[in-house]
Formats: C-alpha cells, sequence, structure tokens
C-alpha cells in the first residue's frame, strides 16, 4: 500500500504503480467519493471503454408474484 503526502494546495501525486495497474492517463477525470472516513478516487470511464464489461451475467431476478 502507497502513502501519500498532501501538499499545501491540498494536491496528491497518485502513484505510478496504480496509475498503471488503474490505467489513468493524464486529464482523465476522478470521480471523488468521502465514504465511513476514507476517500474513494474512481476513474470515470467512458461508455464505450467499459462496454460489455459484465457479459454474460444473470438478468433473472426473483419477484414478488404481485410484482410480475
Amino acid at each position: 500500500m502507497a502513502t501519500v503526502t498532501v501538499s499545501p494546495k491540498f494536491q496528491i501525486v497518485i502513484p505510478k504503480d496504480v496509475r498503471r495497474s488503474m490505467d489513468i492517463r493524464p486529464g482523465q477525470k476522478v470521480q471523488v467519493f468521502q465514504y465511513t472516513g476514507r476517500i474513494e478516487f474512481v476513474p470515470v470511464r467512458n461508455v464505450r471503454e467499459i462496454r460489455g464489461i459484465v457479459k454474460g451475467i444473470s438478468t433473472r431476478v426473483g419477484r414478488d408474484r404481485d410484482r410480475v
């Protein structure tokens, strides 16, 4: 696990191994979430990039009889 330092301008540098593994590019947008006492960064992906990511997933959902 990498540790980063927050600069006086509240900037951080994403470590190189994390950037490579997540395929983060300069200028790419990243969503920032505060969740249960931590900060999470989620890369924003183009819809075309994530097409087919859940291929083969079951879409069958159990439903109550009055909800069919």
